[in-house]
């Protein structure tokens, strides 16, 4: 969607702006299609192997619970407006490319249970509803790639700048901590430094607006509130 702001922006940010009249090309919209084609793929294979793996035991409920997570995710991405401007910088495309869909790295064998089953799934469930609050905030303006969409300051937005994130912090340690193993450290702790810098690139693109200089002056903290 084109607004008048004409700062690239986070995916996980909306505005009530209205649209430009200008409509997408013919050739990025191939390429948008071919895009959520591909998504819709890898999330197809993911969701088979990680149900093959919870038939094997039924127990670890956090599989189930992680593939749900991510067809929230991934389903939404596959329905949203093409905007008119993305952010195509090559370290912001590896950054929201890794951290979107790092899943396919994760071990989905089982691993040592640091918490019980139904901790990690206590955690997820939080962490899926407070990314479902995030998503209602943003209706149909979440994306994957940082995109021109405006900026956003109710909902969930009222209490942290990017909550969105938030929600994947605490549904991913839901998970990981109950299939704990080196690869999935590997995994979410390079997942959790994507986003990081993910998350720093969006605030300094950002900052040159100065609704979100107002809005950053209002909402102290970006994901944890209290820490950071």
């Amino acid at each position: 969607m084109s607004t008048l702001i004409n700062e690239t922006v986070p995916a996980d940010m909306d505005t009530a702006l209205a649209p430009s009249a200008v409509t997408p090309r013919v050739g990025d919209l191939a390429l948008e299609i071919l895009g959520r084609l591909g998504i819709a793929a890898l999330f197809g294979v993911f969701a088979y192997l990680a149900i093959k793996h919870w038939r094997a035991d039924p127990t670890r409920i956090t599989l189930l619970l992680l593939v749900v997570a991510e067809c929230f995710t991934l389903g939404l991405s596959l329905v949203v407006r093409v905007p008119m401007r993305r952010d195509w910088n090559p370290v912001a495309f590896l950054c929201a490319l890794g951290a979107s869909y790092y899943f396919l790295a994760v071990h989905l064998g089982p691993g040592v249970r640091l918490v019980p089953e139904t901790v990690g799934a206590a955690l997820q469930v939080a962490g899926i509803c407070w990314q479902l609050f995030a998503k209602v905030s943003l209706r149909r303006s979440f994306g994957i790639l940082p995109a021109n969409r405006g900026v956003v300051s109710h909902g969930a937005y009222r209490f942290v700048r990017h909550p969105m994130y938030l929600g994947y912090f605490v549904m991913d340690m839901g998970f990981l901590l109950t299939n704990f193993g080196l690869q999935n450290v590997l995994v979410y702790g390079g997942q959790f430094a994507l986003q990081a810098v993910r998350i720093s690139r969006e605030e300094r693109l950002l900052s040159a607006d100065e609704r979100y200089r107002t809005y950053k002056g209002k909402v102290r903290y970006r994901v944890i509130p209290g820490l950071f």
